[in-house]
């Protein structure tokens, strides 16, 4: 897709509140938000299950909202637009120091409640370790996301040694990029990299396990909501008849969610510290 496609797309339904039941009042109104990490359509097919499954575990309506960056997505739910949110290790950390936004759970990835951070090459690539992109063209995803930069640097490569260095927002884009020759590299998470990989993408270089995308609550959100809500989460398995669509939906690589606390992301905030 151009990017001209991709910005229409865009303008069509980043920012739009998706009724998904009728059952509850709109005092009951649960309003979910996500960056857009992949293209907006594909964003919606993933979390559109996801928020049907928990408007019908909670009875209440859940109501889609997609934003187009990182710092959009933060600001929704640090500002109260969002009730929880669907984040990134490093927007999750952003909402919590600026509002307070508390973790309710973290993703489970082939058994692992950790993610990686993939620096991926097209498969004929002669390219073989993260050293050899000296001089090289490589993508990231948001500029926001400073956890890439932060992998790609720990990976051995600084990021001056690049020959350039651009952001193309979505993981979709970088594949594109990767597989078309317009970069030599770019870095997906694990997941993502796994959809790719043996079609088109090679995986060079894999991080250290890190702290996984997380779901988080606004501050003020009433607590007796947040625990129905972590409870839904927790039980939550592709396995599971009521639950297994919407999970599959969200992330075909994902076990479930497991508990979380606040601490588990300071080793992310070391990470990042360099790059703030």
């Amino acid at each position: 897709m151009n990017n001209r496609m991709t910005q229409g797309l865009l303008g069509g339904v980043l920012g739009l509140l998706l009724p998904l039941t009728a059952q509850a009042t709109a005092d009951d109104e649960l309003v979910f938000g996500s960056v857009a990490m992949d293209i907006p359509a594909q964003m919606l097919s993933r979390l559109e299950p996801f928020t049907e499954y928990l408007a019908g575990t909670l009875e209440r309506d859940v109501n889609l909202r997609l934003s187009s960056s990182m710092p959009d997505a933060i600001r929704e739910i640090v500002e109260g637009r969002s009730d929880i949110a669907y984040l990134t290790p490093v927007a999750y950390i952003r909402a919590n120091q600026r509002g307070g936004v508390e973790p309710l759970a973290r993703t489970i990835t082939k058994g692992e409640d950790s993610f990686r951070l993939m620096i991926v090459v097209a498969e004929d690539s002669p390219l073989q370790s993260p050293e050899e992109l000296a001089g090289k063209r490589f993508a990231f995803g948001d500029e926001a996301a400073l956890l890439q930069r932060a992998a790609v640097v720990d990976s051995g490569i600084e990021l001056a040694d690049l020959g350039a260095y651009h952001f193309l927002g979505h993981y979709d884009n970088i594949v594109r990029g990767v597989i078309s020759g317009d970069f030599d590299a770019g870095i997906l998470k694990d997941t993502a990299a796994y959809r790719w990989e043996g079609n088109g993408i090679r995986i060079l270089h894999a991080s250290p396990a890190l702290p996984p995308y997380v779901i988080a609550a606004r501050a003020g959100l009433d607590p007796a909501l947040q625990d129905r809500i972590r409870a839904a989460l927790l039980t939550a398995s592709p396995d599971d008849p009521a639950s297994g669509p919407a999970m599959r939906a969200l992330d075909e690589n994902y076990d479930g969610f497991a508990p979380v606390s606040d601490a588990d992301y300071d080793v992310v905030r070391g990470l990042i510290a360099p790059f703030d």
